[in-house]
């Protein structure tokens, strides 16, 4: 037992290690972070916090990011919610194959949809909109949101479903009042995913913006160039990142245990 104890010490600890080193490095100057190893900044500084927090185009990248993925979290989890319940509840021609080249979408890399997109969205003027970055990624979110939403649904029994109509039940009024309560695990699951995929996605949002869309993950670029990397603003802007996960974490902790428990997630 002192054994197991121990491993999983020595885990957490070697798993919190870069958060901690990016956070170290956000108190430090680049001068520091080049000549020394230390463990603790030498010469606490909260300029690189102050340099995002006070440029608009570092803190309107967090604004966007969190306007498109927040936009595509609601239809992802929308969609997928009664496309769930027909692979569910529902035997039809084609459903096996139809929920594997689903799956099949989330598998695809993303750059195998970044010249399509482009093209369509150029002609149609959606370049550079939250719009349209939260529409490409529905691409992998809703299948991804379909394949969860089904586990969940599957371990209801259908039952509950008959017993609903025999009393009178609309299919409407079923499924707001008696069934998503009891599949609200697998929706903050599959919103929860939806979430984190649709902030960590770089290479669609990068290229679907310019200026008025543009992400933190594409903003967090500008610290190349030719006299080197900023290494304090970057790390600065990458605690700042992990914030909104880190909440939204807290927020459906309990969920995400019974979507491991359930063997789904």
């Amino acid at each position: 037992m002192k054994k197991r104890s121990l491993l999983l010490i020595v885990y957490i600890a070697l798993s919190m290690l870069p958060i901690y080193w990016m956070v170290n490095m956000s108190f430090k100057s680049n001068a520091e972070i080049l000549s020394s190893f230390t463990v603790l900044p030498l010469h606490f500084t909260w300029a690189n916090y102050q340099t995002i927090l006070t440029d608009s185009s570092w803190y309107s990248g967090y604004i966007n990011s969190l306007i498109y993925v927040t936009i595509n979290t609601v239809i992802s989890v929308t969609a997928a919610l009664p496309a769930a319940y027909a692979f569910s509840r529902y035997t039809f021609l084609g459903d096996k194959h139809l929920f594997f080249w689903l799956l099949t979408n989330r598998m695809t890399p993303p750059a195998v949809f970044l010249l399509p997109f482009f093209q369509l969205y150029s002609t149609i003027g959606l370049m550079d909109t939250h719009l349209a970055v939260a529409l490409a990624h529905l691409v992998f979110n809703v299948p991804l949101a379909v394949w969860i939403l089904e586990g969940f649904m599957s371990g209801i029994a259908r039952e509950i479903d008959e017993t609903a109509y025999i009393d009178g039940y609309s299919f409407p009024r079923f499924f707001t009042t008696i069934f998503l309560p009891l599949i609200k695990a697998g929706v903050g699951v599959a919103a929860f995913f939806c979430f984190m995929f649709s902030w960590v996605e770089l290479l669609l949002a990068r290229t679907l913006t310019s200026v008025n869309a543009k992400p933190i993950v594409a903003t967090m670029t500008r610290t190349v160039s030719a006299a080197g990397m900023d290494w304090a603003t970057l790390a600065a802007a990458g605690v700042l990142t992990v914030i909104p996960g880190a909440i939204v974490i807290w927020f459906v902790r309990q969920h995400i245990a019974r979507g491991f428990a359930m063997g789904r997630v």
